[in-house]
């Protein structure tokens, strides 16, 4: 593998990821920064949370399309190796979770891990989305159906017969998960982690 291939991919994908949605959004709309706001994630979760569930829907659209494009672009410069758009897509996912023009401090990566392999593979795709739909509905907890994604995309990948880099890069993304998430778990064995139920709940009595 080629190793100026990767550093464009590396480059790529975290430039895209870089692409704050919910951080954009919160300053143009309310002139906010979400991070100081809920659970103080720059993701849609929050984005729903505080300013409601139609720039919640936005912010996860523009999250899963940066992704989609930053894989397409590489898939497009390097046709014949998946392990290149792969590389672009966690990296995006970092650059998501890591902004360096916002101090390091970004989202949690699910909606660009599901742009990713949208991009990579459809069964991929369908596996995740509906585990984090079953898992946030039987469960009340976003937080909780995104670790199951991250966990399951090297699964995926190794039992697919994705190359070996694919699957460590899953790991290491599912680890990266399982760190950003502790606060979250935390909240969750103390009670005090709003669920999606809540957060449906109090929307309705917002639009009413």
């Amino acid at each position: 593998m080629n190793y100026l291939n990767i550093l464009i991919c590396v480059i790529l994908g975290y430039t895209f990821g870089c692409i704050q949605t919910a951080y954009m959004i919160g300053r143009i709309v309310k002139n906010i920064d979400i991070r100081e706001q809920g659970s103080h994630n720059a993701g849609a979760s929050n984005v729903t949370q505080i300013m409601g569930f139609k720039y919640g829907i936005i912010t996860a659209f523009l999250d899963i399309s940066k992704a989609i494009i930053a894989v397409l672009c590489v898939r497009f410069l390097f046709p014949n190796d998946i392990s290149l758009p792969f590389i672009a897509g966690a990296f995006t996912i970092i650059g998501h979770i890591f902004p360096i023009h916002l101090g390091f401090r970004g989202g949690k990566g699910a909606a660009s891990l599901i742009g990713m392999v949208l991009a990579i593979d459809i069964k991929i795709a369908l596996i995740l989305i509906l585990s984090i739909v079953l898992i946030t509905l039987l469960i009340d907890y976003i937080s909780l159906g995104t670790i199951t994604i991250f966990i399951l995309l090297p699964l995926c990948t190794y039992f697919m017969n994705y190359p070996l880099l694919c699957t460590i890069l899953g790991i290491l993304l599912s680890i990266l998960c399982i760190y950003k998430h502790s606060s979250n778990m935390i909240r969750i064995l103390h009670h005090e982690e709003v669920g999606l139920r809540s957060v449906i709940k109090n929307n309705h009595k917002a639009s009413v």
